[in-house]
């Protein structure tokens, strides 16, 4: 420890908070004076997962049976019966399975991305429902027409892709004024809801 360079607890322990978004024990510093990298993939796991110190050790390393049923004491006084009870087919156009269990005799079901599939999942981005700038795909479907192209200047009801599913179609269209900035699909391709299809630059507003 003599020869390692003097650490600043009180700026890493900020630094932490703000990377990881919550309160840094003493604990948690010293594991990231220590093992910084290791505390940082701990971290994003937690952030990702949740605390999984509360699943009993053996269903946290290898999967349950069908049928097996877990208890998962989350506080004091307040359990969780969790009991397995399968896994549906692949959705191969997502690359999920739906698992099907029980919570307290309750049934539910949750989609999980199979990491183990061979299928090739194009994963595409999401629009910003909030942002009228990006339009999205209004249903799953295939693209079978796109209407508009880089540079075009549009209005609100201007056609820019046509969808297709179930022998439907369904014309997305814009929603505000300006300029197509970025075309995100191509005829063929096989769309979710809320996948971005179009980015339209604003047009400015004269005062």
């Amino acid at each position: 420890g003599a020869q390692l360079p003097p650490v600043d607890f009180d700026q890493l322990r900020a630094d932490l908070r703000a990377t990881h978004g919550h309160a840094i024990s003493d604990a948690d510093l010293m594991s990231a004076v220590m093992y910084p990298k290791v505390f940082d993939d701990f971290q994003k796991h937690v952030a990702k997962y949740g605390d999984v110190s509360i699943l009993p050790t053996r269903a946290f390393i290898e999967p349950l049976e069908a049928g097996e049923e877990i208890d998962i004491t989350i506080e004091k006084g307040k359990h969780l019966l969790v009991k397995f009870l399968g896994v549906g087919s692949l959705d191969v156009h997502t690359g999920s399975r739906e698992v099907y269990f029980e919570l307290n005799g309750f049934p539910r079901s949750v989609k999980v991305h199979d990491a183990h599939t061979d299928h090739v999942v194009v994963k595409r981005p999401k629009a910003d429902p909030t942002n009228d700038a990006q339009v999205a795909a209004s249903m799953p479907g295939v693209v079978v027409e796109v209407k508009a192209k880089v540079g075009d200047a549009v209005e609100p009801g201007d056609p820019l892709v046509v969808l297709s599913a179930m022998k439907m179609e369904t014309v997305v269209s814009a929603t505000i004024p300006g300029t197509v900035e970025a075309l995100h699909v191509h005829i063929g391709d096989d769309l979710q809801a809320g996948d971005l299809l179009v980015d339209i630059t604003p047009a400015e507003i004269d005062d």
